[in-house]
């Protein structure tokens, strides 16, 4: 049995949420729907955060759920036409999302860092390093959320896995 047969396989409902995870969620409501007694850290500051066990990290603008990033190894797998979006060689996510925006008509976003988000899915793709190699991290963001500014500048570049 593989690394990705064993994680957790989720659905992702843009603008609505990714998993049992659904934008507009409270933190208690999040810690709920991941079966667990609340977060194992908070970052707080401009936004807020909360780690949560098995790579899921959770944010929340003005105290509701607005984004889910899940870890590239640990984190729940969830796919976009049958490609694995945690996990993947970057670049290989980065072209998958460039053919599936150039088919289906979605909207690109570039980052300042170089990542891709596909804004009308609420999908973005940044790299994570572990060990030696880079891997694929998605998040799943709130539309109104994604498009912002600040949004863009302040989500994780990378994650860390536990």
């Amino acid at each position: 049995m593989t690394a990705d047969e064993e994680r957790d396989r989720w659905e992702m409902q843009p603008d609505v949420g990714v998993g049992p995870l659904r934008f507009g969620m409270s933190s208690a409501e999040v810690a709920q729907a991941l079966f667990v007694s609340g977060p194992q850290s908070r970052v707080g500051g401009d936004y807020d955060q909360e780690n949560f066990p098995g790579g899921v990290k959770a944010f929340y603008d003005e105290g509701t759920l607005a984004c889910v990033a899940l870890d590239a190894v640990i984190g729940p797998q969830v796919f976009l036409a049958d490609f694995p979006l945690a996990g993947s060689h970057p670049g290989q996510g980065q072209q998958f999302l460039l053919d599936h925006a150039a088919e289906y008509g979605n909207w690109i976003l570039f980052t300042s860092d170089g990542s891709l988000a596909l804004t009308d899915l609420g999908i973005l793709l940044r790299d994570q390093q572990v060990g030696k190699a880079r891997l694929s991290r998605p998040l799943f963001v709130k539309k109104e959320w994604l498009e912002s500014q600040y949004c863009r500048d302040h989500l994780p570049l990378e994650g860390v896995t536990d």
